[in-house]
C-alpha cells in the first residue's frame, strides 16, 4: 500500500487483512459452538455460552465498525477479543490460540492498514 494513495476504495489490503482476521476468529466461534454441543459431557456451566456468544457478537460488530472506518471499532475489537480469551481462561482453564493469533494479526497487520487511515476515520 502506498502511503500517498488517499483513495481507500482502491486499496484491497485493508479488506484482505481484515478478512484474514475474521477468518481466524471464526475458529474461536467454532470452538464455542463445539463446546455448546458437548456442554453436558464436559460439565460446562450453561451461562458460559451466553457470555461467550454475546462477546462473539460484539467482536463481529466491532470488526464491522472497523470496516466502516470507525475509531470505536478499532479500540473495542482487541478489548472484546481479550474478554473472550479471559472467559475461556476463567471458566474452562483453556488457552485459545485462535484468540492470541487474532490479536497478533490485528496488531501486526491490522494496525498497519488502520494507521494510515486514522486521520480520515470518524
Amino acid at each position: 500500500m502506498k502511503a500517498a494513495d488517499k483513495s481507500f476504495n482502491n486499496n484491497k489490503d485493508h479488506y484482505i487483512i481484515f478478512g484474514l482476521i475474521i477468518l481466524v476468529y471464526l475458529l474461536s466461534i467454532n470452538t464455542d459452538l463445539a463446546e455448546l454441543s458437548q456442554h453436558r459431557i464436559i460439565n460446562i456451566p450453561s451461562g458460559f455460552f451466553y457470555y461467550t456468544l454475546g462477546v462473539d457478537i460484539l467482536v463481529v460488530i466491532s470488526w464491522i465498525l472497523i470496516l466502516f472506518y470507525k475509531k470505536l471499532g478499532v479500540i473495542l475489537f482487541p478489548v472484546f477479543v481479550m474478554v473472550h480469551f479471559g472467559l475461556h481462561n476463567y471458566f474452562l482453564s483453556t488457552y485459545l490460540y485462535s484468540d492470541i493469533t487474532v490479536l497478533f494479526l490485528y496488531v501486526g497487520l491490522g494496525l498497519l492498514a488502520i494507521i494510515p487511515r486514522w486521520n480520515y476515520m470518524k
